[in-house]
């Protein structure tokens, strides 16, 4: 009987020592981790949200901050995608389980899976985008908040937007599509509709959410629905899915505003886009890893001040006389001059 049970605890040993190699086994299989020039000495993973590489802005813009770091600072890489929220954790945890120096999650809805695997692995740094250290449930002092002030750059382009509507004949109305009801995406959508009123006080504000970051259809739907109801422009806040809001606009004529990366590429139809560089708050986190001055336990804030957000470039259709009067907007922005600009819908 004894030797039964040993047998039994054995095996379980090796069943979970199996589950750990295998763990690391897939983290490798991810993504070349080649190091620039001589040899790099700091691992740094990043974990992607559900919304993947090829969304064009949010996600994609983690991963070429990630790229720049490993050309410029000497640091190995890899990336782990999720293709469900049930991936977060485990991805999270098989970084760790590797010894990364920084394990970065991308995006508010990896929160749970942030806190609970920064509390797992006390000893690696973790830093998450969207979300503020000091609202995690157990505030583990091993992460770092990366948030934005994305309502100024929503500001930026719904001042661009009004003056547009403005300088039209008949009805002004606008519209925006959201992907989650979540902060980042509220707040975007709250500076929108507050910088149309500030340059157009007449102007109709329309919003939805698709409830996904991933789904064209849905976005598209809600923004068809939206420019039949008289919008003539129309700003996706919801990542891939938002590209189907963008595809609306151009199939009906109208303006659209792109989200986080510069979108001007997709097409003449774009007006502009409302920028929150993700890339550059990666680096950044990166480079204080390299230099030995990352603090968890902390937010780090970008702003129109800082460079961290902003707004794209400008359709050439757009009258210069409306450019400077934005371009004004985002100096007072930066300046303090405007300030308070609303962060909930």
């Amino acid at each position: 009987m004894i030797g039964k049970r040993l047998l039994l605890r054995l095996a379980s040993l090796l069943a979970i020592a199996a589950l750990i190699v295998a763990a690391g086994a897939s983290a490798k299989t991810a993504g070349p981790a080649s190091p620039t020039g001589k040899a790099a000495t700091l691992k740094i993973g990043l974990v992607t949200d559900i919304g993947g590489l090829n969304d064009r802005s949010f996600n994609h813009l983690a991963y070429l901050g990630l790229q720049r770091a490993k050309a410029k600072l000497n640091v190995q890489t890899r990336v782990l995608t999720s293709s469900q929220n049930s991936d977060y954790i485990p991805n999270l945890a098989s970084l760790a389980q590797q010894n990364y120096d920084l394990v970065i999650g991308v995006g508010f809805l990896m929160s749970d899976a942030v806190n609970t695997v920064a509390k797992r692995f006390p000893n690696t740094k973790f830093a998450i985008i969207d979300f503020p250290q000091e609202a995690l449930p157990d505030k583990p002092t091993n992460v770092r908040g990366l948030l934005f002030r994305e309502q100024e750059a929503g500001y930026l382009v719904g001042y661009l937007s009004g003056l547009m509507e403005k300088a039209r004949k008949g009805a002004d109305v606008i519209g925006s599509v959201g992907g989650q009801k979540i902060p980042p995406v509220d707040r975007y959508i709250a500076g929108y509709k507050a910088g149309a009123k500030a340059a157009d006080k007449g102007i109709k504000v329309l919003n939805a959410y698709s409830q996904s970051f991933t789904d064209l259809a849905a976005c598209k739907e809600i923004a068809l629905n939206q420019i039949g109801a008289g919008s003539h422009v129309e700003f996706q806040v919801a990542g891939g899915c938002g590209l189907g809001a963008l595809d609306a606009a151009k199939e009906k004529g109208v303006w659209g505003i792109g989200v986080d990366a510069d979108q001007a590429y997709l097409g003449k139809h774009i007006l502009t886009s409302a920028l929150k560089k993700v890339d550059v708050a990666v680096y950044t986190t990166i480079n204080q890893v390299v230099k030995g001055t990352f603090k968890g336990g902390a937010n780090t804030t970008f702003s129109v001040r800082s460079g961290g957000v902003g707004i794209g470039k400008i359709s050439s259709k757009v009258p210069k006389s409306i450019v400077n009067k934005v371009k004004a907007v985002q100096k007072k922005i930066a300046t303090g001059k405007i300030k308070n600009i609303p962060t909930t819908v």
